[in-house]
């Protein structure tokens, strides 16, 4: 776990995971000032990206045709990107006692490439132990929504990063599917959270876990 990587008991690596249009990038910014506000220090990221080169990387995966990349050849970018935003931004943030807080890791990949994509689960899992070892979230936060309203609310922004929404209800009835056997196969990792209600009440849910897993006080805020 992220655990391992840390000096002391402050850092704590933080991921959020969930289908397309859960409101994950609203729901990472909204913890960290929380976070900050109740006087740590925070690192938000995301992935494919979180660094330089990963960054270039994510270009490659979210823009373009749904056809561009087999889900193989996306697996493999997603660890390239991967291996690059944990040697340059997440290890260093969780050794100097961050709290990482990161939109997409590992749990994406398995959802996308593997489950939805047709990838074998256990390469991802080989794949997940060369590249990221030790450095596992302590909490991972899945949104979930139905998918025709995810789906309705990423094609409101409007921006060029639509690959993956372009890919048809039926690939993101499967994604949605497999971030539920994700959280329900590993309960004390990951939590699901009811992304349908507002921006506030899906906030106040995420911060109530938090402060319960980082042992920190609601008021704290």
């Amino acid at each position: 776990m992220g655990s391992t990587d840390k000096t002391t008991n402050q850092s704590t690596f933080i991921t959020f995971e969930g289908g397309e249009g859960t409101g994950k990038s609203t729901q990472v910014q909204r913890l960290a000032e929380r976070l900050k506000a109740a006087g740590r220090t925070v690192v938000t990221t995301r992935e494919p990206g979180g660094a330089p080169s990963a960054e270039e990387i994510r270009t490659l995966l979210v823009t373009g045709e749904p056809d561009r990349w087999t889900a193989l050849s996306e697996a493999l970018l997603n660890f390239t990107a991967r291996a690059e935003h944990l040697e340059h931004t997440i290890r260093p943030a969780l050794a100097r006692d961050a709290i990482v807080l990161c939109d997409r890791f590992v749990d994406s990949t398995m959802a996308y490439q593997a489950y939805a994509g047709g990838v074998p689960p256990e390469t991802i899992t080989t794949l997940t132990r060369l590249v990221v070892g030790e450095t596992m979230p302590d909490l991972t936060l899945i949104l979930d929504l139905p998918v025709e309203v995810g789906l309705s609310r990423a094609q409101g922004r409007g921006d060029h990063e639509n690959r993956y929404e372009k890919k048809g209800e039926a690939y993101h009835h499967k994604l949605r599917d497999a971030f539920l056997e994700i959280a329900k196969a590993e309960p004390n990792r990951c939590a699901v959270i009811d992304a349908s209600g507002t921006i506030d009440d899906i906030a106040d849910a995420i911060w109530s876990i938090v402060c319960e897993r980082l042992s920190l006080s609601e008021n704290a805020q």
